[in-house]
């Protein structure tokens, strides 16, 4: 027989951990927001949303924690029922500016949040299942977005499955939330604060491992989306001239964007990405790092007293960590192994 009093304190437990570990998480999601990734793309609602989400969220997560440690039952309060009415539309806007690239942003996209100002009027009974129907609409109209994006998923497939794995967790969210007053609102905190945490474990490991996910995802968009620039364009020139730059190794300038490598080729941003992206099967970013690995590649046998980071920072690479994961998604082995396996057979 299974002890149900053993199990829920254990189901606590691992709540009350991934709580704490999520507003950690959410604390440096915040930094990383206006350091690392505040140039991203998207425009500033997006941006701005995100946040919102970020801080929402540990917000929520605060008051997972007081109920569940019997501090303050501040889970179906007024103020708990309009974070959720903040936050399901910070989560749309958010993923809308990341999976649109090129849509025109309004103010008036604002609005979404209007619900959040008369929430707190609303029976908490009524109020919360009705909040997480609003966030399945607008998980479904992204659902749509994503879908656009199919024929380009072979250039981040390996992202897919975290952006697919966020997607889980969300369904699993919506309907926890719906099916809250069947259950009681302890189990919908325990299962809503273990939610949460799971997506910010994901958020963090995605971070670490794909650092460039948002260059990636910005330029799949771009494809999927665009109309051809290329008409009025000699291609083949510009692709002659384009490799010329890369045989010059233009690349190893860390500071080199889109937009720098066009303006050498006298190309629009969205010509050259285009270009790239129907010649070479890769977006600009794949396109920049496979130059950089392939530089990198040579040092590493020219130079065996070198460094593997000074290489790495030599073409192009701004950091120990992209460069490694860099190199890792290319050639599928790390830096200093590769140099080792080719002396080895040499």
């Amino acid at each position: 027989m299974i002890d149900l009093g053993l199990l829920t304190t254990i189901l606590e437990q691992v709540s009350l951990l991934l709580i704490g570990f999520s507003i950690c998480a959410a604390l440096i999601l915040l930094l990383a927001s206006f350091t690392i990734y505040a140039s991203s793309g998207g425009g500033w609602v997006a941006s701005v949303s995100g946040r919102i989400l970020v801080g929402g969220l540990a917000l929520l997560q605060l008051a997972h924690w007081l109920s569940l440690t019997g501090r303050i039952d501040w889970v179906g309060s007024p103020g708990y029922v309009v974070l959720l009415y903040i936050v399901a539309p910070a989560f749309y806007l958010f993923f809308r500016g990341a999976l649109q690239i090129q849509a025109a942003e309004r103010s008036w996209h604002l609005l979404f949040y209007a619900a959040a100002l008369v929430a707190a009027w609303i029976d908490p009974a009524i109020a919360i299942p009705l909040s997480f129907l609003i966030g399945m609409i607008f998980a479904v109209h992204l659902g749509f977005l994503v879908l656009r994006l199919r024929p380009q998923r072979q250039r981040f497939h390996i992202e897919m499955f975290a952006l697919s794995a966020f997607a889980l967790i969300a369904l699993a969210i919506l309907l926890l939330g719906v099916i809250s007053p069947f259950y009681g609102l302890r189990v919908f905190t325990l299962g809503y604060a273990g939610m949460i945490g799971l997506a910010s474990m994901l958020a963090i490991h995605v971070l670490l491992h794909f650092p460039d996910i948002a260059n990636k995802t910005a330029e799949a968009v771009t494809t999927a989306y665009a109309v051809s620039t290329l008409e009025r364009v000699d291609r083949e020139q510009a692709v002659t001239r384009l490799r010329k730059l890369m045989d010059e190794q233009v690349f190893v300038d860390e500071t080199l964007k889109l937009s720098g490598l066009a303006s050498l080729l006298d190309l629009s941003p969205h010509q050259l990405s285009e270009l790239i992206n129907t010649r070479f099967g890769v977006g600009y970013s794949r396109y920049i790092r496979e130059h950089r690995v392939a530089a990198a590649k040579r040092m590493l046998m020219a130079e065996p007293d070198a460094s593997v980071l000074s290489i790495g920072l030599a073409v192009g690479f701004t950091s120990q960590s992209n460069f490694y994961a860099a190199f890792r998604e290319i050639t599928g082995e790390v830096p200093g192994r590769y140099r080792s396996q080719q002396s080895a057979d040499a």
